[in-house]
């Protein structure tokens, strides 16, 4: 027997839509299942081969306020995908919320930010920059009250931060991690 959905109860359908779902499970138990459903993301490492830099964005989250009273997260430029592909979404929010525009992005792969709560499936990149492809501010699209602060940090500094567990963004630190494995030249001193 396969796992099946036999219903589901919307309770809130705003931003996020959060419902409860009644399942059927392979062996035939019926159980109660939350979910939160806003749709599919990208995620974005910008980083300066030259400089051996990375832009990233300072942001207040909400959830991690509640949990831990953080004020802000230190993560990769990211959000919503819209209309379009994931690319024109990944470019699209670089250029939002970092003020960059970004040519070849390196696919980096898509996978489900928490698969024991939400729907969203995150496709993930990185993606080279120079100092010429800084044409904006950033900051976040008009009237979404993002308050995002850009900043550049030096690989070097990324990577022992990463080291250090002080990365508590999950997109954030899976895209370092790539960045090392795949461009380890980029963190040597």
């Amino acid at each position: 027997m396969k796992a099946e959905i036999l219903n589901i109860r919307f309770l809130h359908e705003g931003w996020s839509r959060f419902g409860i779902a009644q399942v059927r499970l392979a062996d035939g138990a019926v159980v109660e299942r939350e979910i939160e459903d806003h749709g599919n993301s990208v995620g974005i490492l910008p980083y300066d081969p030259e400089r051996r830099v990375a832009t990233l964005v300072r942001e207040l989250r909400v959830p991690p306020l509640f949990a831990a009273g953080e004020q802000v997260q230190l993560e990769a430029p990211a959000g919503l995908i819209d209309d379009g592909s994931p690319e024109e979404n990944a470019r699209r929010e670089a250029m939002e919320e970092v003020g960059l525009r970004l040519h070849a992005l390196e696919f980096v792969g898509a996978a489900y930010s928490c698969a024991s709560l939400t729907t969203e499936k995150i496709h993930l990149y990185l993606a080279i920059y120079g100092l010429a492809d800084r044409t904006e501010a950033g900051g976040g699209a008009e009237g979404e009250h993002e308050n995002i602060r850009v900043v550049e940090i030096p690989l070097a500094e990324l990577a022992a931060r990463a080291d250090r567990a002080e990365i508590t963004d999950l997109k954030t630190l899976t895209l370092i991690l790539a960045l090392r494995a795949r461009h380890p030249e980029l963190f040597h001193r």
